[in-house]
């Protein structure tokens, strides 16, 4: 099984927070751009699925903050891990990440508020 790093673990998690709110976000922003019609509201098919892909959005980003913030980088000296301002960005890339996850797991209880 392949090591899962800061960074591949932050897209996996919006990947997954996109999984989780598709079935809000998806009609919600077709509304916005003005594409309507009774077919939108078969958009919501993904709604039993929900919960698992809020459980896997909360797993890979409690992966990504073990990864930044647990676990000691091992890095050799000279390689872009071993600079103290790739970490920082890392991080920095984490909180924001994980500050647009949280909005788009938000987005389904919010919705009702807008239509």
């Amino acid at each position: 099984m392949a090591k899962l790093t800061g960074n591949s673990s932050l897209a996996a998690s919006a990947l997954a927070a996109i999984g989780a709110s598709v079935c809000c976000v998806g009609p919600l922003v077709l509304l916005a751009l003005g594409i309507g019609g009774s077919w939108i509201s078969h958009l919501t098919a993904m709604e039993p699925y929900r919960p698992f892909f809020i459980g896997l959005t909360l797993a890979f980003l409690a992966l990504a903050f073990r990864q930044l913030y647990v676990v000691p980088p091992v890095c050799e000296p000279g390689t872009a891990c071993a600079d103290p301002n790739t970490l920082r960005r890392q991080r920095m890339m984490f909180w924001i990440v994980g500050m647009l996850v949280l909005g788009l797991l938000a987005v389904p209880l919010l919705a009702p508020l807008f239509y």
